[in-house]
């Protein structure tokens, strides 16, 4: 039993890994900021973005109930 738990734990990870690397990013120097603006106004998080925020949520939610229920095996 723990020793599954600590299996799907490890893909957990990686696949949050893989998820926050995957996301764009916030700013990319001077024409970040300026596009950044236009993003607060017009919208920009449209797709892609949108589900893979949706997919990281959803592992760091997995991610942690799978720290605490290991946590609570162990002892």
């Amino acid at each position: 039993m723990q020793t599954a738990l600590i299996v799907i734990h490890v893909i957990v990870c990686l696949a949050l890994i893989a998820s926050v690397l995957l996301q764009s990013g916030r700013s990319a120097g001077l024409s970040g900021a300026i596009a950044g603006g236009a993003q607060s106004l017009f919208g920009k998080k449209k797709g892609m973005d949108d589900l893979l925020g949706r997919v990281t949520t959803g592992l760091a939610v997995g991610f942690m109930l799978l720290a605490i229920a290991l946590t609570v095996l162990v002892r």
